[in-house]
């Protein structure tokens, strides 16, 4: 027997399985059903889940949010509407709800057809009130389990590489997923239970969302009507206070956020679960594409886009420490390994864990990224009068390369700045009184400045809070995500499929990739209006 007869073809695979994608809307869902349409023409047959918007159906938001994105509207364009009507099914429903939102006519009709379910869905904000990170991450993996087990379908889920919580050094595929939390003291400590952890958590937002009389509609997180001090027909204290629980219940274990607490939650959910077949990816910072769909492609506020908008605004201080890699992906090659250890789920040739970074290959110490964004706004900034006015108000003395510093010394940084700003705030607002009271011109120009020094101010207050959500990445901890599992699954299918879904780490020119595709892009598609706002130098 040739050693090509004992690879895995994953185009003949997706011939003979039907799939069902949850989270096609988002950022990397996209990009793996356009792999999917683009690579693999001849698959069977994709079922996508969609949840119903307030006023669009699934079917109008699949239309025109996933198929007409940037991402995507080339490839279903050259697919043509034909195609994609009789390869695609989409379903209205919603994986936190019993059987995903799926009526039981339905799932019927889907038993015994679909092989396999790709979840991509999941709330990734790191510090959301914990009964919405429950409700993406927890509820709905206990969800789709359930229809997968009814089913007879496999289940690839999607993590984080960062459910590791608090580490320093490299971290293993390996570490068993059930009993797991970080601070755990080896194998025989068994004092986290998940079920437990999900019993006592949710015992705890039933106690605070009764506290408030909250509705049982507003509970489930369900459109309710609210006033300036309400959020979703909920008051924000309340909000507030589920915020605290999940941050408390994380940092309690080990973990960084909620996000990754909960994350590891839903982990434990299916590997606790008897008779299933399963995947867990785990993907570190997914970033802009490399290649496709195209160069720089990138959607929503992505993990490092506020570091790369402080380093343009001109950000000196830094509290991170220099050795640290930071560990991104592009999106492109996340989708790439998620459709073939797909292929090889359903042909049964699978690890249990797939982590996916670069570090372990190709490190980009913070100390050398950091010197590159900050040579980049130097370059952008060069000839900027109002830079340079708004640095002589506030005393600002010329600084060279960029400083790395504590996380306290930071912040007196940072509480300093705030005071220079009050007080020529307050000189610009007595000249334009001078001005105003004398009929002089050069009112405008102030004013100009003084909207500009509240920019810095909100500025200021935006870095604060952003930098303390990020020090565990880029302070506390440092990571190198190992990523054996899917170098070896890459032996197991053709050269061919290797160029076509490509995972080449190693390969990455950093310095290209962050000027040429992540910069760009996220001046290009994350909220422009953003970037605008970062023009003056802090």
């Amino acid at each position: 027997m040739t050693r090509e007869l004992l690879l895995t073809d994953i185009a003949q695979t997706f011939e003979e399985h039907e799939i069902i994608l949850t989270g096609a809307n988002g950022f990397l869902g996209k990009v793996v059903l356009g792999l999917i349409l683009d690579r693999f023409p001849d698959f069977k047959h994709l079922h996508v889940l969609l949840r119903p918007a307030r006023n669009l159906s699934a079917h109008e938001r699949f239309r025109s949010e996933t198929l007409a994105s940037p991402a995507l509207a080339a490839i279903a364009e050259k697919r043509g509407k034909d195609f994609l009507r009789s390869k695609i099914t989409v379903w209205p429903g919603d994986i936190s709800r019993p059987s995903c939102g799926i009526e039981p006519a339905d799932l019927e009709k889907l038993a015994g057809r679909v092989g396999l379910i790709i979840n991509c869905a999941g709330r990734v904000d790191f510090f959301p009130p914990v009964d919405d990170s429950f409700r993406s991450n927890v509820d709905g993996v206990e969800r789709l389990v359930s229809v997968a087990k009814f089913l007879g379908a496999k289940l690839l889920h999607v993590s984080t590489c960062y459910v590791c919580g608090e580490a320093d050094g490299l971290v293993e595929e390996t570490e068993p997923i059930v009993g797991f939390y970080p601070r755990r003291k080896g194998p025989g400590d068994a004092s986290f239970l998940h079920t437990d952890e999900i019993r006592y958590c949710r015992e705890r937002i039933r106690e605070i969302t009764d506290s408030a009389g909250l509705s049982p509609r507003s509970r489930h997180g369900l459109p309710g009507r609210g006033s300036d001090d309400q959020e979703g027909g909920r008051s924000k204290d309340l909000a507030r206070r589920l915020v605290a629980l999940g941050r408390q219940r994380a940092e309690h274990w080990g973990w960084v956020n909620t996000y990754t607490y909960a994350k590891s939650l839903g982990e434990q959910i299916i590997a606790a679960e008897e008779g299933l077949d399963y995947v867990i990816v785990r993907p570190a910072i997914v970033e802009s594409a490399l290649d496709f769909p195209f160069p720089g492609w990138i959607e929503g506020g992505r993990t490092a886009a506020p570091l790369v908008l402080m380093a343009l605004g001109g950000m000196k201080y830094w509290p991170v420490r220099r050795d640290i890699p930071l560990e991104v992906v592009p999106v492109d090659l996340v989708a790439s390994a998620i459709v073939v250890v797909s292929a090889l789920l359903l042909g049964g040739h699978n690890e249990a864990v797939y982590q996916l970074g670069t570090a372990d290959a190709n490190p980009m110490a913070l100390e050398s990224l950091v010197a590159l964004l900050d040579a980049e706004s130097r370059r952008r900034k060069n000839g900027d009068r109002r830079a340079a006015l708004i640095d002589r108000l506030l005393g600002a003395r010329p600084l060279g390369r960029p400083r790395f510093v504590s996380a306290a010394d930071a912040r007196a940084r940072r509480a300093g700045l705030q005071k220079r700003i009050e007080r020529a705030q307050a000189l610009i607002a007595g000249a334009k009184k001078v001005l105003g009271a004398a009929r002089l011109p050069g009112e405008r120009s102030l004013a100009g400045l003084s909207t500009a020094l509240r920019t810095l101010a909100l500025q200021a207050a935006f870095r604060e809070q952003t930098l303390d959500q990020y020090l565990p990445f880029v302070l506390g901890n440092r990571y190198v995500f190992e990523s054996e599992s899917i170098r070896a699954a890459y032996a197991l299918i053709s050269e061919t499929e290797r160029k076509l879904l490509p995972w080449n780490p190693e390969q990455i020119d950093w310095k290209s990739y962050w000027v040429n595709n992540q910069i760009k892009g996220i001046e290009r598609w994350v909220q422009p209006e953003a970037v605008k706002a970062w023009t003056f130098r802090i």
